[in-house]
C-alpha cells in the first residue's frame, strides 16, 4: 500500500486522545470512522471535536468550514461498521495489553490484509501486542503526545516483526496530517520521550527531597533555561554546540552524584500514599485551589496553538 491509497481511517476510541486524532485526520481531508463502545463516549468525543475545531477556526489555523470537516467524521458504536473499507486503523483505548490484544484480533479479522494497524499506546510493547496477529508486519505504534491536537510529535515505534514499509508509510501519513513523525530504530520501554521525561523527573524529585531547591525553583530553572533552549535546539545538538569536551568533563564528576534509583521514586511514592495526587486532589508538590490548574492549562494550550501557527508558516 502507498500513501495515496489511504482514504478512510478507522479511529478506535473517542476519548482524550482519540477525539483529537480523529479531528486531525478529518481536517486534512480524510474520511474517519470514529468508534467508541458507548453512545455516551461518542457524544463526549464529538463535543470535544467541535470545541477543538472551533478553537482552530478562531485562531485561523483552519480555514475550511466546520460543517465540511465534521461531515467527514462518521461516529458509530459498531466496530464492524467502523472497520469497513478502511486502509489505516489507529487505536486509542485503555492502556491495558490484554484489552488491546482482544481488540486488535477483532480488527484483523475485519480488515484487508494490507491495512496498516497502529496503536497510540504511550508505552506498551508493540512486539507483545503484535504477537497475537496473523500479519504482525503491518502493526506499529503511532504515539501521539497529549494534547494530541496541539502537540506535533508522533513517535513511530516498530515491534520486532514490523516491516520497514509499515514504519515508512506511517511516518509519511503522520507528516501528511500535519504532525512531526519521528521513527525509532527499535522499541524501548517507554519509547524515547517518556524515558527522557522520567529521567528529568527523577533528578527533579531528588533535588527537592535533598533540600537543594523547592519545586517552584526547579520548575523555574527548567522553564527559563533548558525548556527554552531545547524548544529550539535539542540536547544532543546543544552538546555539540557547547563542545563535547566540556560535557565530557562535567559528566566525569556529575554523573556519580545524580539520582540513579531504579525503584519507585520515594518522594513520589510518599505523595501518592498520602493521597496527594496533584491537581485532582488539590495538593501534590503544589497546592491547587480554585481554577489555578485550568488557567495554567489554558495558557499552555494558547502557547502551543501559537507555536502550531508558527510551524504552519514555516512550511
Amino acid at each position: 500500500m502507498k500513501i495515496n491509497d489511504i482514504h478512510r481511517i478507522a479511529n478506535i476510541g473517542a476519548g482524550t486522545m482519540g477525539h483529537a486524532i480523529a479531528l486531525q485526520f478529518a481536517m486534512k481531508g480524510y474520511q474517519v470512522n470514529l468508534y467508541d463502545h458507548s453512545i455516551e463516549g461518542l457524544q463526549r468525543g464529538i463535543e470535544l471535536i467541535k470545541h477543538d475545531l472551533q478553537t482552530f477556526i478562531d485562531a485561523q489555523v483552519v480555514t475550511t468550514p466546520a460543517e465540511e470537516i465534521l461531515k467527514r467524521i462518521h461516529a458509530t458504536t459498531d466496530l464492524t461498521v467502523a472497520l469497513k473499507d478502511v486502509q489505516f486503523v489507529i487505536e486509542s483505548i485503555v492502556e491495558n495489553a490484554d484489552i488491546k490484544k482482544q481488540v486488535w484480533q477483532e480488527v484483523e479479522r475485519a480488515v484487508a490484509d494490507d491495512t496498516v494497524l497502529a496503536t497510540n499506546t504511550s508505552g506498551l510493547s508493540p512486539t507483545e501486542l503484535q504477537g497475537v496477529l496473523n500479519h504482525p508486519e503491518r502493526f506499529v505504534v503511532a504515539h501521539f503526545w497529549n494534547p494530541a491536537q496541539l502537540m506535533p510529535l508522533v513517535e513511530v515505534v516498530p515491534g520486532k516483526q514490523t516491516s520497514e514499509q509499515t514504519v515508512n508509510l506511517t511516518v509519511e501519513l503522520m507528516n501528511k496530517i500535519g504532525k512531526h513523525a519521528v521513527p525509532l530504530k527499535k522499541e524501548a520501554l517507554g519509547f524515547v520521550g517518556n524515558r527522557i521525561q522520567l529521567a528529568v523527573l527523577r533528578e527533579a524529585f531528588h533535588i527537592v527531597n535533598e533540600g537543594v531547591a523547592s519545586p517552584e525553583a526547579v520548575d523555574d530553572i527548567i522553564k527559563y533555561s533548558l525548556g527554552r533552549r531545547w524548544n529550539l535546539v535539542g540536547p544532543i545538538a546543544s552538546a555539540d554546540l557547547g563542545g563535547l569536551d566540556v560535557f565530557k568533563n562535567i559528566s566525569s564528576y556529575l554523573y556519580a552524584d545524580l539520582a540513579n534509583d531504579t525503584g519507585t521514586d520515594p518522594v513520589l511514592a510518599k505523595k501518592v500514599d498520602e493521597g496527594q495526587l496533584g491537581l485532582k486532589t488539590g495538593k501534590g508538590f503544589f497546592t491547587w485551589t480554585g481554577n489555578q490548574g485550568q488557567k495554567i492549562v489554558k495558557n499552555r494550550d494558547e502557547q502551543l496553538l501559537a507555536q502550531l501557527k508558527d510551524d504552519q508558516k514555516s512550511k
